[in-house]
């Protein structure tokens, strides 16, 4: 994984705007130029963005709606299991149980669909990875119908119990997938983009540049702290430590700012509204490069979290797999 604590970029302090005892207006750090305004034949551009983001905002409801729907119909089967008329063995509690293992046998599409080109014609990945997951859900669900919610004989009780281990396995894979790759995507970008940059805190301090190259070395310690290689386990253990360990430098740091840009200030006589602004430049510096370790950290636990699941996952499904085909075996000729 790229460490998102780059070297720091130095540059000639004479790059950095100035002023002198005279100059009451607030100091700023050089700034990168800005982007071109967007032109007339542009504006078409972000139409269908906002359709896009129309279209995401509509699909979003959809999880919301499934996951209330799912446990609906396991607490009406849950407070209905003593009269509701199912038995395993006849009847629609048997299909249902035909139903659910059909469901999860399908779920071995997606990972065929992923592995193999050829199978392109029955549909995307993204469409295959969505039906997994529920499936993944429907499956147990019609599964716990099928059994009453209760555990019978050890054959059934063994199969019942791995297929909630799976279905578990498989919510925590989906949160798991969800945090590398969607919620903490923009921020592994931003981890690896911003660095600390003795440039822009200099422009902020106004002061010799030893004291922002210095605040820059411990920002960038802080980040290599957080994606140092390490085990599984220690990461988990450390990324508490990770964030307390950020809260400290930040304040750390913080306060050092405010007692430079306070000398500084009287020694070139600069107003307190410039220091006050020189102030929150430096925090708002600190706290974004705090942040951004903070998350390039997270971000490292979880992939590593990640890869540890897809061990476990797989060889659980097939163990699923062996103890529904045992279970069905011996309900039809035992």
């Amino acid at each position: 994984m790229p460490n998102p604590a780059r070297s720091i970029r130095s540059a000639d302090p004479s790059s950095v705007r100035r002023r002198d005892a005279t100059d009451h207006r607030a100091l700023v750090p050089v700034t990168r130029p800005r982007l071109p305004a967007v032109i007339p034949g542009q504006r078409a551009l972000a139409r269908p963005d906002s359709a896009r983001n129309s279209v995401q905002q509509r699909t979003g409801i959809f999880p919301k709606v499934f996951t209330v729907a799912v446990l609906l119909a396991l607490w009406i089967g849950w407070i209905n299991r003593d009269d509701n008329g199912l038995t395993p063995v006849s009847g629609a509690g048997y299909w249902l149980g035909i139903a659910g293992s059909v469901l999860m046998l399908l779920l071995l599409l997606y990972p065929l669909r992923k592995r193999m080109q050829s199978l392109r014609a029955i549909g995307s990945v993204a469409f295959w990875f969505n039906t997994h997951m529920i499936l993944g859900v429907l499956g147990p669900v019609l599964v716990m119908w099928h059994a009453n919610f209760r555990l019978g004989s050890i054959n059934c009780s063994v199969a019942l119990i791995t297929m909630l281990v799976v279905a578990v396995s498989g919510v925590i894979g989906r949160y798991l997938h969800r945090k590398v790759n969607i919620k903490f995507y923009g921020s592994k970008a931003e981890a690896q983009e911003v660095t600390a940059d003795a440039d822009e805190l200099r422009g902020f301090l106004g002061s010799e540049s030893a004291v922002a190259d210095r605040m820059v070395a411990q920002l960038n310690a802080y980040a290599q702290l957080g994606t140092a290689p390490r085990g599984t386990l220690i990461g988990l253990v450390l990324l508490a430590f990770i964030n307390g360990r950020g809260t400290f430098v930040r304040m750390q740091l913080i306060a050092h700012a405010r007692q430079v840009i306070a000398v500084e200030g009287r020694r070139r006589g600069r107003p307190q509204r410039v220091q006050r602004r020189q102030l929150n430049g430096v925090t708002e510096f600190v706290t974004r490069h705090i942040g951004a370790a903070r998350k390039a950290a997270a971000l490292a636990v979880y992939e590593r979290l990640f890869r540890l699941w897809h061990i476990f996952h797989l060889p659980l499904f097939i163990l699923l797999v062996i103890v529904a085909v045992i279970h069905v075996y011996a309900s039809h000729f035992f």
